[in-house]
């Protein structure tokens, strides 16, 4: 049998070379320019053309664009021990949630 060279690195070498991780490659970079250039020169027919849609489907085109302009909210979960919070913690607590009911 014949003894076949292995291709690449040995497992557990780092990695050298190429790009690091989370960077763009050029192409993806490139046609993220062009992108941007395409919509800054067209920027005003894209707003009429918006303008000619039905409110249904313009509500929806904006929404797409907001995907790649605000970053997507997450769910914060929060969990408090109360048994382990002090009295005046409680206080400050209770004060913070029922401020606004005592504008009213």
């Amino acid at each position: 049998m014949e003894n076949k060279k292995k291709v690449g690195r040995p497992k557990g070498q780092k990695k050298t070379g190429g790009r690091q991780k989370g960077t763009s490659s050029k192409t993806t970079a490139n046609v993220r320019t062009w992108l941007n250039k395409l919509i800054d020169d067209n920027r005003q027919q894209i707003e009429n053309d918006l303008k000619e849609l039905e409110p249904k489907d313009r509500l929806q085109m904006l929404e797409r664009f907001l995907q790649y302009t605000t970053p997507k909210m997450s769910n914060v979960k929060q969990e408090i021990d109360f048994n382990n919070l002090s009295e005046d913690n409680l206080d400050l607590i209770i004060d913070e949630i029922t401020k606004d009911l005592k504008d009213e």
